[in-house]
This record gives structure tokens, C-alpha cells and sequence, in this order.
């Protein structure tokens, strides 16, 4: 019987293996993003791949071949887009986080959609093969039952109640007894007909005695159920083996086996078992409730404990070196304002102590542009003739009580009004300064030249000309010296010299004033040439006004640059392009900007102070 046994494996495997080439033609996303990397390099451009449910990152792409220098799995990974920059977003893994910017805003809604679709497909829930992972198929089957083929495989899934077990065994019982039922039948026909010239009568009476019956054949089933309806224990089995085992009784012959007293008791053993299982299916109904009492008591302990390690790990993270651009610059910076400036300034100092190294260079000199005929037509001449005006209404502003004297040495004075916009600092500047021994247009000139600028002005780390409209107006990309802790800043404005006919200016002319005076202006503006990308994009509006005097001097002197002087006023508005400290920033502008001024009146003097005067 046994042999006629066989197992049969479902297609479960099959659907595994289905899920598992699913898994493999998952689309995939690459490309290149910003990662921020660290304090030391800030953010970097590296190859981003989202690939078999995980998200790595390589310097570049030609580097795939040689391994990628990180990755997470996405299976559990938290995604999120930062609040603070609309480019941003982070993909964070327990203690691992990958801070990464895209360059549009549309880009990083596409990325986070894709995260998000491979960490929906990696987690597998809902999912039908996720539902039978680790479930067992067995078949049954049997020559002598049709029952037993019949079975269903479905009795050992994953997910089947105890009581359905229990039918199952039954079942499985009522089987075997009908086979063992089956086989006495066979047994005891062999027997009578073996042995009917050796037995008597009263052996064969004994023989009824034992097991309650008038024959070999099974006539009187429904007394024997009565008996085996009542529930046996081990100690009843026993009691009734012992009792077969003590009784003086011969077998007829050899051939003629016990089928039948085996089946009993195979019968009542079974019966035993299911009854004790159905008593312990009883017990853990009642005590089902307890238990769940007691996993809600456990959750809620695990939800106290897991709130308290989120605090411990905030605190440890306040109180230690935490990476991250969050943590750099913005309202969740873990320095504080005092210490941010502390910083900041001492940054600020080492730039000028490395720009004093290079004071002994030689300085450029400056190319001037012709005045007639250097008014040329371009496509922004109207947007330029518009910011000319608005810049020449703002110079000739009076300071009024709205503006602070924030700083003031000899004829030096810079005025500053406070003003914020969505909780960023963005102070207009006014400051006045008078430059001995050059002349308005000089100074001008050297303010607008796109040779000379990297010269006075060392925050600088490049500058560059994207585009060229005519000799007097051009588009400038800078990129400035990161401060730390604060990232790393650009600007990208349109720069315009123009001279400004004395009939055009409202203030009162200067004392000895001569001349026209000039006007330097740089403002922002959008250019395809240079997007958004990893550095944080700073905006201004710049107003540079040079006046040119010349003093009194005796008849028949000759004019030299002892006798002339250039009076700057200058204006600004600087929008930082991110969240700092109000008042670092404006601790900032009150030491950079006169310093601007002097370095830049300096550099002039010494690049004109041998040349021939050009008023």
C-alpha cells in the first residue's frame, strides 16, 4: 500500500520563479543627479542607477564596468522630498541616507515615483505569489481508495485552521479503517477456508466470546460503533490489551491474523488522538482572548520603546557630528546662530589672509570702451534701459529713518534697511565712498570689466562670460569660494556700463563736479546656458554711480590726479538664494562691504595712477 504512494509538486515553484524574472524586467531608471557627498566637497554630480530593486550611484557612467561606490536596497527605504529645496529629495535606509538634487523640479517627481513603484514591487504585498511563498503541495494518492486520491492537496496551505486539520484527519482515518476493513474481509476468508477441517465448535465459540460476535464476518458493525462512540483513554487501550494479551485463547492456525482486533484498536487510538486535539482546540479558543489582550499590550509597549529610541537617536544626533545638507545650512542646522558666524568668520579670514598673499601680483590692467558709439542695439536694450532707470530712481533716493548707519569711517558710510521675505534675510545696502586720484569713468570701468573682476574680488572662484550682447553689455556666471558651514553659492546676472547725461540725474550736482557721471548695473536674469544645478543660486541687483570732482587749483597748475577724485554710490540687494541665520547675514554684509569698497578704490588707483586722465 505503501508503495502505491506518490508526492506531486505544484506549480507554486513555478510562480516563484515568475515573480522572480517579474522582479528582472522591472524598468529601470538612470541618470545623472547631485549627491551630497560632505562637508569638505559639498554636493557632486554621480550616476545614479535604479536597478533589481536597489538604488546605487557611480562616479560616472563609463565607471559601471568597475563596480558602484554605493547602494541601498529599496525594499524598506523611506523616500522623502525635502521641503526646502524643490530639487531635492532623500532615499534613507536605517542610518543610511542619500542626499541627492535633480536639476528640474519635474525631474525629482519622476524619480520619486520610480522609488517609489520599486519599493512597492520589492515589498511584495498583495501579491499572489507573496501569499504562497513557503506553502507545501502534497497529493495523495492510493489504488485501493478513490477517496484518498481525492483528497485535496489544498489540506496542508498555509493559512488553514486547526479544525479544518482536524476533518482532514478524520478523513485520512476513515480511509485507512476502510482499507484495513478491506483486508480482514480477504484474511478472514483465507482463514476459514484454511483451517475449516481443524477447528471445532467451541473453538470457534471461544472466538466469538473475545470479540462479541457470532461469526468471522463483520455482521454486527453498528455495536461496534456504539463501543468506539464513547471516547477511550490510554488507560482504557491498555486495560483492554492487557486483557487480550492474558486471555488463554489459540489462535486457529497460523495464517488466520487478527486484522480485525487491530483495526479495533487502531480505531480507538485514533478516536483518542482526535478527541484530545479537539479538547486543545477548545483550550486555545478560551484562551485566544488573553492572548490578544496581551499582543496589544506588547504593541503598545513596542511603540513607547521605538518613540523613545527616536528621541535618544535625535539627542545623540544633536549632541554629535551630523552629516547631511539639512544639517548645514537652514532651520534644522545643528549649530546655532553664534556658533554658525563663529564659522563663517573664520572662513572669511583665511580667504583674505590667502588674498593678501596675492597682493604683490601684478594688477591687470582695464580696458576702457569708447564713448560715442557705445550705445549698440540688442534684443534686452529695453529690459536694460528699463533697470538703468529704476537703478538711477533708487540711487537718487534720500536715506530716511527706514535706513540704519550701520557702519561709518571718514567719508565712508554704508546704510542698511531690514527687510525679510518668507523668513530670508534680504537687506538693500546704500553706501557712499570717495576714491582719491582716479575719475568717475575709470572707476566705472573697472567695476564693469570682465577681465579685472577676479582681481578685487576674492570671494570669487570663477567668472565667466556666457554671452556677449554688445561691448557694454554682457552676461556673467560667477561662481564664489564656499564659506563653511554654508553651501556653496553662484550668481548669474546681466552686467551694463552706460554714461548717464547730467540732464537725465535729478540730484544736485557735487561741488566741483565735472563731467558726466557713469553707471554700473548688474541684475539677475534666467540663461539656458547655465541651469539650476547643484550650487545654490543667489539673485542681486547692483547699482554702481560714479561722480567725478575736481578741486580748485592754482592758475596755470596743471592738472593732475592729486587734483581729482571719483565719489562712489553704490546699492545692492542680495537675495542668498537659502535659509541662514538673520543675523550672520547681516554681521556678514556690515564687514564685507566696506571692505569691497576700499579694496576695489585701491586696485583702481593703482592700475590709472600712471596713466593719462580720462574724464
Amino acid at each position: 500500500m505503501s508503495d502505491e504512494h506518490s508526492l506531486s509538486i505544484t506549480d507554486e515553484d513555478e510562480d516563484e520563479t515568475g515573480a522572480a524574472q517579474a522582479k528582472e524586467r522591472l524598468v529601470e531608471k538612470e541618470g545623472y543627479l547631485s549627491k551630497w557627498t560632505n562637508y569638505i566637497h559639498g554636493w557632486q554630480d554621480r550616476y545614479v542607477v535604479l536597478q533589481n530593486g536597489t538604488i546605487a550611484y557611480f562616479k560616472c557612467e563609463s565607471d559601471r564596468e568597475l563596480g558602484c561606490r554605493g547602494s541601498l536596497s529599496l525594499g524598506k527605504a523611506f523616500i522623502e522630498a525635502s521641503e526646502f529645496d524643490e530639487c531635492r529629495f532623500d532615499v534613507r535606509v536605517n542610518d543610511s541616507v542619500y542626499y541627492l538634487r535633480t536639476a528640474e523640479p519635474e525631474e525629482r517627481r519622476s524619480w520619486i515615483d520610480t522609488l517609489e513603484a520599486i519599493k512597492a514591487s520589492d515589498s511584495g504585498y498583495g501579491s499572489e505569489t507573496s501569499l504562497r511563498k513557503n506553502a507545501s503541495m502534497l497529493s495523495l494518492s492510493s489504488a485501493t481508495s478513490l477517496t484518498l486520491s481525492s483528497t485535496s492537496s489544498s489540506s496542508f496551505k498555509k493559512g488553514r485552521s486547526l479544525r479544518e486539520k482536524l476533518m482532514e484527519m478524520e478523513t485520512f482515518r476513515d480511509i485507512l479503517c476502510r482499507q484495513v476493513d478491506t483486508l480482514q474481509t480477504y484474511f478472514d476468508g483465507c482463514a476459514e477456508n484454511e483451517g475449516s477441517s481443524i477447528h471445532d465448535h467451541d473453538d470457534l465459540r471461544m472466538n466469538d466470546d473475545m470479540f462479541e460476535d457470532d461469526q468471522l464476518v463483520d455482521h454486527d458493525a453498528d455495536d461496534e460503533m456504539d463501543e468506539l462512540s464513547s471516547t477511550p483513554t490510554p488507560a482504557s487501550l491498555m486495560k483492554k490489551r492487557s486483557m487480550s494479551e492474558s486471555s488463554p485463547v489459540k489462535m486457529p492456525n497460523k495464517y488466520a491474523i487478527d486484522f480485525k482486533g487491530e483495526a479495533i484498536t487502531f480505531k480507538a487510538t485514533t478516536s483518542g488522538i482526535l478527541a484530545t486535539m479537539s479538547h486543545c482546540i477548545d483550550l486555545l479558543s478560551k484562551k485566544e482572548e488573553h492572548w490578544k489582550r496581551k499582543y496589544e499590550k506588547e504593541v503598545e509597549k513596542r511603540k513607547k520603546i521605538e518613540e523613545q529610541c527616536k528621541k535618544a537617536l535625535l539627542n545623540a544626533k544633536k549632541k554629535s557630528f551630523v552629516s547631511g545638507p539639512d544639517f548645514v545650512e537652514g532651520p534644522h542646522m545643528m549649530l546655532n546662530e553664534e556658533e554658525f558666524y563663529d564659522a563663517v568668520e573664520t572662513a572669511l579670514d583665511q580667504h583674505d589672509e590667502e588674498d593678501g598673499a596675492n597682493d604683490d601680483l601684478d594688477i591687470r590692467g582695464c580696458e576702457m570702451i569708447e564713448k560715442e558709439g557705445s550705445e549698440e542695439a540688442h534684443r534686452f536694450s529695453k529690459e536694460v534701459d528699463s533697470h538703468i532707470y529704476d537703478s538711477l530712481q533708487y540711487i537718487q533716493e534720500d536715506v530716511d529713518g527706514n535706513w540704519t548707519l550701520v557702519y561709518e569711517d571718514g567719508e565712508m558710510k554704508v546704510h542698511r534697511r531690514d527687510y525679510e521675505e518668507g523668513g530670508v534675510v534680504i537687506d538693500p545696502l546704500k553706501a557712499t565712498h570717495t576714491v582719491q586720484g582716479v575719475t568717475g569713468r575709470e572707476m566705472a570701468h573697472y567695476f564693469f570689466d570682465k577681465d579685472v573682476r577676479m582681481d578685487w574680488d576674492s570671494t570669487l572662484e570663477t567668472c565667466k562670460v556666457i554671452e556677449t550682447f554688445s561691448s557694454n553689455t554682457m552676461v556673467f556666471h560667477q561662481l564664489y569660494k564656499r564659506v563653511w558651514p554654508s553651501s556653496q553659492r553662484e550668481t548669474l546676472f546681466m552686467s551694463h556700463i552706460r554714461e548717464i547725461p547730467s540732464a537725465d540725474v535729478s540730484l544736485e550736482r557735487l561741488e566741483y563736479e565735472v563731467g558726466n557721471p557713469w553707471l554700473s548695473i548688474n541684475y539677475s536674469i534666467d540663461h539656458s546656458g547655465v541651469p539650476v544645478n547643484k550650487y545654490v543660486r543667489a539673485t542681486c541687483d547692483v547699482a554702481f554711480f560714479c561722480q567725478t570732482t575736481i578741486a580748485p587749483r592754482t592758475e596755470g597748475e596743471a592738472l593732475t590726479r592729486d587734483h581729482i577724485s571719483c565719489k562712489i554710490t553704490y546699492s545692492c540687494t542680495v537675495n542668498p538664494g537659502g535659509w541662514a541665520p538673520p543675523s550672520v547675514v547681516r554681521a556678514v554684509s556690515k564687514r564685507e562691504c566696506p571692505k569691497f569698497l576700499r579694496k576695489i578704490g585701491s586696485f583702481c588707483q593703482t592700475v590709472f595712477k600712471e596713466k593719462d586722465i580720462m574724464l
